[in-house]
C-alpha cells in the first residue's frame, strides 16, 4: 500500500525552497494542512487548504476524517525533529506515512555557527518552561534550544544570569533560512540587562537558542551524576544525604524513559536526580506532608525537572491508579502495612526495589522481606569531617541500612 499522507518539511523560504520533487507532491495533494504562514505562501491550485485545527492534538481527527485521501502536511524543517512526523506515523502507521524533512533549525543554526552538531545538546522549549535547560548547563557546553515565542530569549538570559552563567554567550536565530533571517548576539548578562521586559525588535517569535555555556568565577558546579552538594535542595530535614543518595542512585539504575516511584519523597531529592540523568526520565513523587510538596515544586523547577508529578497522599492508598514503575524508591512509611508488597506487585521483570530505612522498626522490617525475597542488605555508614572547637572532628551521620532487589533476579 502506497502512503497517502506525506508530511512535507518546509524552510522559512517556503514552497521555493522545496526540490522539484518535493514541490510535485504538494501541487498532486487533494487537501493540505498546515499553519498559516505555510498555507499563505502556497501559490493558487485546487487543493482544498486545512489549518491547524485548534487545539493541536485534534489534528489526528482531522486526519482520520481525510483517511485514504492524498494529504499532505505541511511542517517546519524536519517533521522528526520534535515535529509532527513521528507523531503521525505512531497514529496511522509507516506504511500510511511518507516524510520527506528540509533542513531542521539545529541544522541551520550549526551553519550558521560552525558548529559540530554530534558536539550540541538539543531541546525544545515550544510548550515547555525554560527550566528544562537546568541538566543541561554544563561549563564548555553548547546547547540548541527551539523557542516558544519571543520572549524565550530573555527567559533564558535571566536564568543562565540567575545560574551564574552571566558570561555565557547567547545567539538567538529568527527566521532561520528566509528573506527575514536576523542573528543576534549577545552575553546572557547583557541580554537580561538590556531587555528584561521586551523580546529585542530583531527576534521573532520563531526563532532558536544557541548557548555557549561559559560559568562565572564561583559558580555552584551542578553536574548529572547522581550526588548534588545538599545545599542545592530546600528541605527541612527530611532529605537523603549526598553520599547516600549517590548510592541509592547507583542502585536504581535510572534508564532512558523508565518511570520511578519515590515514595516519602521528601524534599524530592531522588526523583530529582532520577530524571536529571536523562531527559526521557519520569518520576512519580508520593508525599503525604503538603509543605514538603511545595518543596519538591520549588526543587524540581529550580533543579531542571520540572516534568516531576507529584502526589500528595499516603501511601498505600496513593499508591492506586498510577502508571506501573520499573523502579521503586522508598524513603518513608516502610512501616505502612502491605507497602512493600505493593510496590513488589507493581514491578515488571527487570524491575528494582530500594528502600533506605534509619529505625530498628524499619530495618525489621527490610530483614523480613531480604529473608523471603533476597537481595542486597548493606549498611550505609559516612562520617564528615567538621569543625570541633578549635580543631576538626568525625561527625557520624545517621546510619541508614539499605535493601536492594531486583525483581527476576533469582531473589523472591
Amino acid at each position: 500500500m502506497s502512503p497517502w499522507l506525506t508530511v512535507m518539511g518546509m524552510g522559512d523560504d517556503g514552497p521555493d525552497g522545496l526540490a522539484p520533487a518535493a514541490r510535485a507532491v504538494v501541487e498532486r495533494a487533494r487537501v493540505v494542512v498546515g499553519g498559516r504562514r505555510h498555507l499563505d505562501r502556497l501559490g493558487p491550485g485546487e487543493h482544498e487548504r486545512i489549518p491547524w485545527p485548534q487545539p493541536f492534538s485534534a489534528l489526528g481527527e482531522t486526519l482520520e476524517r481525510l483517511r485514504g485521501r492524498a494529504v499532505c502536511v505541511l511542517a517546519t524543517g524536519d517533521p522528526t525533529c520534535y515535529g509532527v512526523g513521528s507523531v503521525l506515523v505512531e497514529r496511522f502507521g509507516l506504511e500510511a506515512v511518507r516524510i520527506v524533512p528540509a533542513p531542521s533549525a539545529f541544522s541551520l543554526a550549526c551553519a550558521r555557527l560552525g558548529w559540530a552538531a554530534q558536539g550540541v545538546q538539543t531541546l525544545s522549549l515550544h510548550g515547555r518552561p525554560p527550566a528544562l535547560l537546568h541538566p543541561f548547563v554544563q561549563p564548555g557546553v553548547r546547547l540548541l534550544a527551539l523557542s516558544a515565542n519571543a520572549g524565550t530569549p530573555g527567559e533564558v538570559a535571566r536564568m543562565l544570569l540567575a545560574r551564574g552563567y552571566g558570561g555565557s554567550r547567547l545567539t538567538v536565530l529568527s527566521h532561520l533560512g528566509g528573506e527575514k533571517e536576523r542573528v543576534y548576539t549577545a552575553t546572557a548578562g547583557a541580554y537580561a540587562a538590556h531587555h528584561a521586559h521586551d523580546a529585542h525588535e530583531a527576534v521573532a517569535d520563531l526563532n532558536t537558542i544557541a548557548i555557549e555555556c561559559v560559568a562565572d568565577p564561583g559558580a555552584p558546579l551542578m553536574p548529572r551524576t547522581p550526588g548534588l552538594a545538599d545545599e542545592h535542595f530546600e528541605h527541612d530535614g527530611q532529605l537523603t544525604k549526598r553520599e547516600v543518595r549517590a548510592i541509592t542512585l547507583a542502585a536504581l539504575s535510572p534508564v532512558p524513559g523508565q518511570l520511578l516511584w519515590d515514595i516519602g519523597a521528601g524534599c524530592g531529592s531522588i526523583g530529582i536526580e532520577w530524571m536529571r540523568r536523562h531527559p526521557a526520565c519520569r518520576a512519580v513523587a508520593i508525599e503525604p506532608d503538603a509543605g514538603r510538596v511545595a518543596m519538591i515544586a520549588a526543587n524540581s523547577a529550580v533543579l531542571g525537572t520540572p516534568g516531576l508529578e507529584v502526589v500528595n497522599g499516603r501511601a498505600v492508598a496513593a499508591l492506586e491508579g498510577l502508571e506501573a514503575p520499573d523502579a521503586v524508591f522508598v524513603g518513608g512509611g516502610i512501616t505502612e502495612p502491605d507497602l512493600l508488597d505493593r510496590c513488589w506487585s507493581a514491578l515488571g521483570l527487570g524491575g528494582r526495589l530500594v528502600a533506605n530505612v534509619v529505625s530498628v522498626e524499619g530495618e525489621a522490617v527490610l530483614d523480613r522481606w531480604h529473608r523471603i525475597h533476597g537481595g542486597r542488605l548493606t549498611r550505609i555508614a559516612i562520617t564528615r569531617c567538621e569543625p570541633l572547637g578549635r580543631y576538626r572532628g568525625w561527625r557520624p551521620l545517621m546510619p541508614v541500612t539499605q535493601l536492594a532487589v531486583t525483581k527476576g533476579s533469582g531473589g523472591g
